[in-house]
């Protein structure tokens, strides 16, 4: 026991000794300038990055991994070394990934991927001065939503449009905007939480209406809505529950019965459909989500729903609806707030455009592509796809095609499964966990199930994606 704790006092000794050797950062950035490839560099950025090297060097130090000991020239000189590899390898934050999890529209991934119409309207609009809000017949000043309106009223059968950076906040400024400090009535079933944990009431609260509940979870009937109507109701509220469903003993009001309810009292419905979709998914095998040009024409005053989810376009929140309703919104001090630049707007014209002119939509917008996709079209990528796994990562690992299902995602069709094929990789040593991380820094993003990393093919075209080097440390 003596002769433990005799090493212990000598290991935490030296850490001690090394920590004092630890140079300043002053005398780390006079190694590194001596250095020709960091030459030129300027002088904060090779700064954040002897922070960074001193950071590693002192986490090492205490976690015994250290092998400079406590020579302070060797500590300044693999400081600088340091440095040097890192600026080397230094990449944007926001890097690609290969999204194999299976699911199509990943929040935490970017969710949709751009049509390559859309890709190219952001790159003209990034490199030029455009008419973002200028008005090219009169010289005079425009409006940035005139870029995109004409074609989302042709394709929603709305008589205006206006749009904002998330669904969110298109929920928000319509609800500041025509029911500010009054109330708005919504089922208690559809008071949905949407990703990262924030809820839909407390979005809504947020605008400055006050939220009158009706019915219970599972059942809302027309006469929750009619009694609840008083002198300060401002707006029937209808909420598509597009990330979850409620099952057995079930209930709601539709929105022609809403609308009617409304027409009768005097008051405008607004709908939030979330993912929003323009056309009709069935076509594509899958469920049938409603339709946003349905919903304009069932009565709805506004609707609101996402860009980037099921339309397959930029983040972006759409606002659609009777044109009293929008210019309303339009006028609204917050909506400049929440506008859109015109790199957003570039990609949703572009998108939108693709909706009216496309002859085959889903060959163009990823979307839709990989909504449907065949079993077929991905099963018969998959022995490629394994033989360059097996090349790259030895006889140790065992590689398997396995039959998987694939998620739309982002809270769209959240019951909904669609078939798909899958690189099961195991290891008899190293866990599911282990290996997710080994892909995870080649930036191959998969997921784990029953013990098995797992790669879906469902969202990968090109197998040759995964012919690159794995680090297995």
């Amino acid at each position: 026991m003596n002769q433990k704790r005799k090493r212990a006092a000598e290991r935490s000794n030296d850490v001690s000794v090394s920590l004092r050797a630890l140079p300043s950062i002053d005398e780390c950035l006079r190694a590194a300038a001596a250095r020709p490839a960091l030459a030129g560099l300027k002088r904060e950025y090779v700064k954040l990055m002897v922070n960074r090297a001193l950071s590693e060097m002192r986490s090492a130090m205490l976690g015994g991994t250290a092998n400079t000991g406590s020579d302070r020239g060797a500590i300044i000189e693999a400081v600088a070394a340091a440095v040097e590899t890192s600026i080397a390898a230094d990449l944007p934050s926001l890097r690609p990934v290969v999204n194999a999890t299976g699911v199509i529209l990943h929040t935490n991934l970017g969710r949709a991927i751009l049509a390559e119409t859309a890709i190219d309207a952001i790159a003209e609009a990034a490199r030029s001065a455009v008419n973002l809000e200028y008005d090219l017949e009169t010289g005079g000043r425009g409006d940035r939503d005139s870029l995109v309106e004409d074609e989302l009223c042709a394709l929603t059968g709305a008589e205006a449009a206006t749009i904002v950076n998330n669904n969110a906040a298109a929920v928000v400024l319509a609800l500041n905007s025509l029911a500010e400090g009054r109330e708005v009535i919504v089922s208690r079933g559809e008071l949905i939480e949407i990703g990262g944990s924030f809820r839909l009431p407390d979005v809504m609260v947020k605008s400055g209406a006050r939220l009158k509940e009706v019915g219970t979870t599972n059942r809302t009937h027309p006469s929750d809505f009619a009694d609840a109507i008083g002198a300060d109701t401002a707006l029937l509220l209808k909420v598509h529950p597009s990330n979850y469903r409620v099952v057995g003993f079930t209930s709601d009001v539709t929105l022609a019965q809403l609308v009617e309810i409304g027409r009768e009292r005097g008051i405008e419905v607004m709908e939030d459909l979330g993912s929003g979709a323009l056309i009709d998914l069935s076509e594509f095998g899958l469920p049938r989500e409603p339709i946003v040009s349905e919903r304009v024409t069932t009565g709805a005053g506004v609707v609101t729903f996402s860009g980037d989810k099921l339309l397959g376009g930029p983040q972006a929140g759409v606002i659609v609806g009777k044109r009293a309703l929008i210019d309303r919104i339009k006028r609204n001090p917050l909506k400049r707030a929440l506008r859109c630049d015109k790199l957003t707007l570039a990609a949703l014209s572009a998108t939108l455009r693709l909706y009216l002119r496309a002859e085959n939509l889903s060959s163009e917008l990823p979307t839709l592509k990989f909504l449907g996709r065949s079993i077929g079209e991905i099963r018969a990528i998959a022995p490629r796809a394994r033989e360059i796994l097996a090349e790259r990562l030895g006889a140790e690992f065992t590689i398997a095609i396995v039959e998987s299902k694939s998620a739309v995602g982002s809270g769209a069709m959240p019951e909904e499964e669609l078939p798909s094929v899958a690189l099961s990789v195991t290891h008899r040593e190293r866990s599911a966990d282990s290996i997710a991380a080994m892909f995870r820094r080649a930036r191959i993003i998969g997921r784990i199930a029953e013990d098995a990393f797992l790669l879906d093919l469902r969202t990968v075209e090109d197998p040759a994606v995964f012919a690159v080097l794995y680090d297995s440390v």
